[in-house]
């Protein structure tokens, strides 16, 4: 861990990571903001908190279990000659989810009842984090996938993630 920041090729992917992950973290925080705007003013800057805490602890989490997700490629089951692996069926969830999400936040912009949904009350706070986890867990693999293209050492993929 960390060997490669005694190279300059490892300083080099270290900052790149850094940049990409900024870059890649954006339509996270989108989410992220959009979500926590329904809490309760009280609760906004908690759920904002909690939200990236847990993006941060997702994606380190992701790393260390970057080489199972990878390995998922054997087909599991073939569905009209097109066969499926694990790491497939993982990306077409993702993507349903991501799809759900935004379909629903622009009929609620559209519709204007995204206001209405400030309910106060302790459920609403954890539907919340929990909306918020499962799109970050969305948001993670791309972010992955691409640190793991710039380097092996997972501890600067960790950093380039903090």
């Amino acid at each position: 861990m960390f060997q490669s920041l005694s190279e300059s090729s490892g300083w080099v992917s270290m900052i790149t990571l850094v940049f990409m992950e900024v870059i890649l973290g954006v339509d996270n925080i989108i989410f992220v903001s959009l979500i926590a705007n329904k809490l309760p003013d009280d609760q906004k800057k908690r759920g904002r908190f909690y939200g990236l805490a847990i993006a941060m602890i997702i994606r380190i989490l992701l790393l260390l279990g970057i080489a199972f997700i990878i390995s998922l490629t054997k087909p599991w089951f073939t569905v009209l000659n097109y066969e499926l692996s694990g790491r497939d069926l993982i990306m077409i969830a993702g993507g349903i989810f991501l799809l759900y999400q935004t379909t629903r936040e622009i009929h609620e912009k559209i519709e204007g009842k995204a206001d209405e949904q400030k309910v106060a009350g302790s459920s609403n706070f954890v539907k919340a984090i929990i909306q918020i986890a499962l799109i970050n867990l969305v948001f993670s693999v791309d972010s992955i996938l691409t640190a793991l293209g710039m380097t092996e050492d997972v501890g600067v993929m960790m950093a380039a993630v903090i």
